[in-house]
């Protein structure tokens, strides 16, 4: 296998990370995570390295992580997510309550429904699905081994978690995922976060305030 490149690009109103992917030398790019208005960012890397995306995986259905997807889907490009975020996927205006006022949410089919424990193929590395409920019912987690990394989405962040008040959110759900899903990972291992710096199952055992191990 060719070097790992992953390119984080803090987009949206919001600053959500997002993390383009792909090997040196290849051909074929995934997406993890879609804020919105990304098109023209990821564009711009995708033309720039001679890459065409292939998918797009959303760790879970909150705008701010989905709602720039159906700028850059086509019947190429599969799209992953979990049922449990299925109304959000499919039906984003439930989200206007929280969402950036005057912002329009369109909804992204997913083409690929993922569940707890699922082997994915990640440009030629294995991936395992952790199922991470509490910042809503469908964060999921995705787990690339060889590389010691895992992209987290809102689980967990560097110094704190994902918000719980948000409709759907359940802290001590959010408490069993830390513990259960991400905690019991490699020390070494990279969290990819949703916003903010990067971190590692490390960093957050010793000094996250707010799930101790």
């Amino acid at each position: 296998m060719n070097k790992l490149v992953v390119k984080k690009m803090e987009l949206g109103p919001i600053g959500t990370n997002a993390f383009l992917n792909w090997e040196e030398g290849g051909e074929e790019a995934i997406l993890i995570d879609a804020p919105p208005d990304c098109a023209k960012e990821v564009q711009q890397v995708l033309h720039e390295q001679n890459l065409t995306l292939k998918e797009i995986w959303l760790t879970h259905g909150h705008w701010d992580h989905m709602a720039g997807a159906h700028e850059l889907v086509d019947e190429n490009i599969e799209v992953l997510g979990h049922m449990d975020d299925r109304m959000m996927f499919e039906d984003p205006a439930v989200m206007t309550q929280f969402s950036i006022p005057g912002l329009e949410l369109k909804p992204v089919q997913i083409t690929r429904w993922i569940s707890d424990g699922d082997e994915l193929s990640f440009l030629g590395r294995s991936v395992k699905v952790l199922h991470c409920p509490g910042h809503c019912p469908g964060n999921v987690a995705f787990w690339v081994g060889a590389e010691n990394l895992c992209f987290v989405g809102d689980v967990i962040f560097s110094g704190s978690i994902g918000r719980t008040d948000l409709p759907g959110g359940d802290f001590p759900a959010l408490e069993r995922s830390i513990r259960e899903k991400i905690y019991p990972l490699p020390d070494g291992t990279a969290l990819a976060v949703g916003h903010g710096p990067d971190t590692s199952v490390r960093q957050e055992k010793l000094t996250n305030p707010f799930v101790r191990p």
